[in-house]
């Protein structure tokens, strides 16, 4: 059993003690999650580009508002929390609280203390896709996400066997679609590619949810022993 389909057991609402423990070394793995989001964060807000999910309602909204990132990506979570705790569990929900909150500080920490000039755009899209996705990842295998569309995603998953990477990208598209109305072409374009990478990541590294084994029938049983 793979360490992800491990997180999809505990997410499926295990309530044994280990299930719900969180070690030093699942704690590591949480922050190095977020930080590699946060570094990936701090390249797009460089470029002026999006990334997907509601790290992207809230790239859209800091550039038309006085809101930071970090304050927008707070406030759109809550709504999720709900359903969170619902279809995925309460451990699955704190974990997600305590990542969206560390990602939210982090990435108003970096925007300060990470001054960047000016970067390359594709550079910058494929650079930031490929550490948002590695950072999901790890937080999807220690049962955790960054809340929104993670949470859906996962939870569309389980129910009715979509791809997390597929809703992904759908709500993608529709970001992106917003975006061409506000952002100049060469920004939609390179943010479609950041999205277009971060959809390769989950999709190369993010495996499904196991499907259940259904027990074999007594006729399957009996063409088995007749076949040996």
């Amino acid at each position: 059993m793979t360490a992800f389909q491990r997180l999809i057991l505990r997410a499926s609402g295990s309530r044994s003690r280990a299930a719900n423990a969180i070690t030093l070394r699942s704690l590591i793995t949480l922050i190095e999650g977020c930080l590699l989001v946060a570094l990936g964060v701090r390249l797009l807000q460089a470029g002026g580009l999006l990334v997907s999910g509601t790290a992207g309602m809230s790239l859209l909204g800091a550039d038309l508002t006085a809101l930071s990132f970090g304050s927008l990506f707070f406030l759109i979570n809550l709504p999720f929390y709900g359903l969170a705790w619902k279809q995925l569990g309460l451990n699955f929900t704190l974990r997600t609280l305590g990542c969206v909150s560390l990602l939210s500080v982090l990435s108003d920490v970096l925007a300060v203390s990470l001054p960047l000039g000016a970067v390359s755009l594709p550079v910058a899209a494929i650079a930031a896709g490929l550490l948002i996705g590695l950072g999901i990842t790890l937080l999807f295998r220690e049962n955790a996400s960054l809340g929104g569309l993670n949470i859906l995603a996962l939870h569309l998953e389980r129910r009715f066997g979509i791809h997390a990477g597929r809703t992904t990208f759908a709500f993608d598209l529709l970001l992106i679609a917003i975006a061409a109305l506000v952002y100049p072409w060469p920004q939609v374009i390179c943010s479609a590619l950041a999205f277009a990478t971060l959809s390769f990541v989950l999709g190369r590294y993010h495996r499904r949810t196991p499907q259940t084994a259904q027990p074999a029938s007594p006729a399957h049983d009996k063409q088995v022993q007749t076949a040996h």
